[in-house]
């Protein structure tokens, strides 16, 4: 695919053609997803934010004004939503011995025990209210750790299919979670 055509695509996408923007995504989405990927160094984590990027280009698309310069704006989105993810994941520590004990003592209050218990089910009870196919791609992914292609393979559809699933049936539990936050 040429320069021209991208700023063909872009434009098109822009008008709202979900085709053109499809096309863009399947140009790109290796590219993006190899420079997430050398940012995170966790495959999973960089097929999210590959994810989360595409939703935020189709979100501003229409504020980008030179068409032509699509390629370095959606890197340098890629680039920002990774440095992002990488910034705010918490950083792994690995007490010796009997420290794990002494700082156990403090997150074992009941207050967050019943936080906990509380959040588990607000979660449970948005799961369970999505479709069958929002929720068992939702449970195949996070809860039991199918990979995409095992998805793929289990729910006889393309890998591009159950990505795309995956992440309508995220924002699907996003919704159902904050309505149930908005009534409790």
């Amino acid at each position: 695919m040429d320069d021209s055509q991208i700023v063909e695509l872009v434009r098109l996408a822009q008008q709202g053609d979900r085709e053109a923007f499809g096309q863009l995504v399947t140009r790109f989405e290796r590219p993006v997803f190899a420079t997430v990927l050398r940012r995170l160094r966790n495959r999973s984590e960089a097929l999210e934010v590959t994810q989360d990027v595409f939703m935020q280009v189709l979100r501003k698309l229409s504020q980008l004004r030179e068409p032509e310069r699509f390629v370095g704006w959606l890197h340098r989105i890629a680039a920002r939503l990774a440095i992002n993810r990488a910034v705010r994941k918490p950083r792994e520590y690995h007490p010796e011995g009997d420290t794990m004990g002494n700082l156990r003592g403090s997150a074992d209050n009941p207050l967050d025990k019943v936080l906990q218990s509380e959040t588990a089910d607000q979660l449970w009870s948005g799961i369970g209210s999505l479709r069958e196919i929002d929720r068992q791609t939702i449970v195949a992914f996070y809860f039991e750790g199918r990979s995409l292609q095992e998805m793929s393979h289990d729910f006889d559809s393309p890998v591009g299919t159950i990505k795309r699933r995956l992440h309508v049936a995220r924002n699907r539990l996003r919704d159902k979670l904050s309505e149930l936050q908005m009534v409790g």
